[in-house]
């Protein structure tokens, strides 16, 4: 087989090097190239603002495979390789040195980007971001004991970013606009424990402020206050790299449009990651989940779609995150107002409890947080859609399973 018929795989990320071993597990034996534009082997993301960011994993904890895996299964790894181009018609794709490549099948794993701050100042040498391994690295140099850390933006990446911080001795200011960490994920019901969390842990949080301005001194707010800071973590969301994409012409909106199958308008191409905006049976429309779960798990179904098998992706979303002593898994979907009402079992105040978001009493998402080994139980009650009774949701002595409504005969 030639490199006519490469399975060429764009990112060298989770997602790709995901997509590579199952192409290998199910059989392909023809070339498969891994391009990426990073000069390290693909790695895991989430380490980044968690262990690796604290001094607590080691760098080579976050790779995907060892050097050597990649050699053993014939995968041509290209890294510090940028593509700049795909020509569908042509099936090939060119780099940035001008060479090209051939493809029979395509598979896009370009991930995200983050969103950069559009103030004066925003280009100091103290502001971070937080994507790749050597923006952790590169953070990680600014967390001593009594450094004055900033951090703009109140998402996931933000909170976990203040956490590390905090636990490293800096002195930690959050700022936001919404008025409680992690709103629009959330909720208010649940992005209150979010902020109980790191007030509780000594995090000064400032929200709905507006940021004018990175001075030498630290950020200037919109009432013409300053923070002091002696390094600025950046946290405002992240764009999906989808260039290359809509360039070649394929369908595109927030994300790589593709079916159930992961592909996407061309027949040939496919796409699976934080890129992919993806129809989901559960859900019957496209969505996109920026989390390490899809990265782990889409690239199975792509492999096996480019193959020609019958492989769908409807697995329901699923991340986790990890700050101080709070561990927190979240299974489900659902966008900001989604939902009428949130059902709490166990103790809040506590930080040992169930929080369920629910829609005409089905359970759409839950969010299990130091109570461990009930994200199949939550799993089973979002996918199966069927009424629960609220009351019996809330008692921790009723079983997950024996919380529906009773059948009306």
């Amino acid at each position: 087989m030639g490199m006519e018929s490469a399975y060429v795989i764009v990112g060298a990320s989770l997602a790709g090097a995901k997509a590579a071993e199952t192409l290998r597990e199910e059989g392909f034996e023809g070339p498969v190239v891994l391009i990426g534009d990073e000069q390290e082997r693909p790695y895991e993301r989430p380490p980044l603002s968690k262990g690796y960011l604290m001094g607590k994993t080691a760098r080579e904890k976050i790779h995907v495979h060892s050097p050597e895996w990649y050699k053993e299964h014939s995968i041509d790894l290209r890294l510090g390789t940028t593509v700049t181009a795909v020509d569908l018609a042509a099936h090939r794709v060119t780099l940035a040195d001008g060479s090209s490549i051939g493809f029979g099948r395509l598979l896009l794993t370009t991930g995200a980007s983050p969103r950069r701050l559009q103030v004066p100042g925003a280009d100091r040498e103290n502001v971070c971001y937080l994507r790749r391994v050597e923006d952790s690295d590169r953070i990680q140099a600014f967390l001593r004991p009594g450094a004055r850390v900033a951090v703009i933006g109140a998402g996931w990446i933000g909170m976990e970013t203040a956490s590390a911080a905090r636990e490293a001795g800096c002195e930690v200011t959050v700022l936001g606009r919404s008025e409680l960490p992690l709103l629009g994920a959330l909720g208010r019901e649940a992005a209150r424990v979010f902020a109980d969390l790191h007030r509780d842990h000594g995090v000064e949080l400032r929200f709905g402020v507006q940021v004018t301005e990175i001075t030498e001194h630290g950020v200037r707010l919109g009432d013409g206050t300053l923070v002091e800071a002696d390094a600025v973590i950046v946290g405002i969301g992240v764009t999906p790299n989808t260039r290359l994409a809509a360039a070649a012409g394929l369908r595109v909106d927030n994300g790589v449009l593709t079916d159930q199958h992961l592909q996407s308008s061309h027949p040939d191409v496919f796409a699976a990651g934080d890129v992919v905006n993806a129809f989901h049976p559960l859900y019957d429309r496209p969505i996109r989940v920026e989390h390490w779960a899809n990265a782990l798990h889409q690239p199975r179904t792509a492999a096996r779609s480019m193959l020609g098998e019958e492989a769908v992706h409807d697995r329901v979303p699923y991340f986790f995150t990890d700050q101080y002593e709070l561990g927190m898994e979240y299974t489900g979907y659902i966008e900001p107002g989604g939902y009428d009402r949130v059902v709490f079992r166990g103790d809040v105040p506590g930080r040992e409890f169930i929080a369920f978001w629910l829609s005409r009493d089905r359970v759409l998402a839950g969010m299990n947080v130091n109570i461990w080994d009930v994200t199949d139980a939550i799993r089973d009650l979002v996918r199966s859609g069927r009424p629960v009774d609220p009351d019996a949701l809330a008692d921790p002595d009723t079983p997950l399973d024996r919380t529906g409504r009773p059948q009306q005969g």
